[in-house]
């Protein structure tokens, strides 16, 4: 199944999403800490008042979650074009709620930065509290699959060894446009990513080719965090970022950013800049 989180004449909703339809799933208002698998699985459906995809906007699919927790340098491609060594160990870093932004509402380009680039991921939403994880339980605590794209502000993030500074700023990371249960979407492992900057192709690979599979990471995490349902982990972005395209390709007012995961879904969000 596929369920979202929208606003429909401003009033939120959780809501299974069929065909071109949305139904409001009862007592719902959005989806996350309150719609773990065992409720997405039996959720009465508000057929009566089911709407027109077309009338409703969507919010990132998970819009408060607890966690947000990000993994970098997942994939062969970008460790070598990142210039780093093959890390043994997951990197990981951590954005707010207030980061996220919808599927398809605009990426805001803040006015301190001059390096806005893209990042093209898959992205999990857990739906049962877990800690302390085997990696072959792992999955069990998998709700679904969403699309996100993990904005950077490269000047920023350079700042320091830390990361934080140039992967936290508000409304800067689409997530959606739905959480694709694990049934539907089948193998993770199995996926083709596609990232787009103004109809060109910029990123392409298979999920296979991460370096820590999804359960891996899950595991990982879950050593030194309790994951609970609604909580988010993208899981890294594959080769071909702006910065270190020759020359690179930074976003910039105007620009249109798409990224699709078969099977998944796709967003696609245009930048506007901030006025300071």
């Amino acid at each position: 199944m596929r369920f979202a989180s929208i606003l429909h004449d401003d009033v939120p909703h959780a809501v299974a999403v069929e065909g071109d339809t949305v139904i409001p799933l009862d007592g719902l208002a959005e989806l996350g800490a309150e719609t773990p698998i065992d409720v997405l699985r039996a959720a009465p459906l508000r057929r009566e008042a089911a709407l027109p995809r077309e009338a409703v906007r969507l919010r990132p699919v998970v819009p408060r979650p607890g966690k947000v927790i990000c993994v970098g340098l997942n994939y062969h491609a970008h460790v070598e074009e990142s210039r780093r060594d093959v890390p043994d160990y997951p990197v990981l870093f951590t954005k707010w709620a207030s980061s996220l932004t919808g599927p398809h509402d605009p990426i805001v380009a803040p006015p301190e930065s001059t390096q806005v680039d893209y990042e093209g991921e898959l992205a999990v939403i857990i739906g049962r509290t877990v800690r302390r994880v085997a990696r072959e339980e792992a999955m069990d605590a998998v709700a679904g699959y969403a699309v996100a794209n993990d904005v950077s502000m490269r000047d920023y993030q350079h700042k320091t060894h830390q990361w934080l500074q140039g992967k936290a700023w508000d409304a800067s990371t689409p997530l959606g446009p739905e959480l694709v249960t694990p049934d539907e979407v089948g193998d993770p492992s199995a996926l083709q990513l596609r990232t787009t900057v103004n109809g060109e192709t910029v990123q392409q690979a298979g999920t296979d080719l991460l370096i820590f599979d999804i359960s891996t990471l899950i595991s990982v995490v879950s050593e030194f965090a309790t994951l609970e349902p609604g909580d988010v982990l993208l899981t890294g972005t594959p080769g071909g970022v702006g910065i270190r395209r020759e020359p690179p390709l930074l976003l910039g007012d105007g620009d249109v950013v798409a990224v699709e995961v078969d099977g998944v879904g796709r967003i696609e969000n245009r930048v506007i800049e901030e006025r300071p």
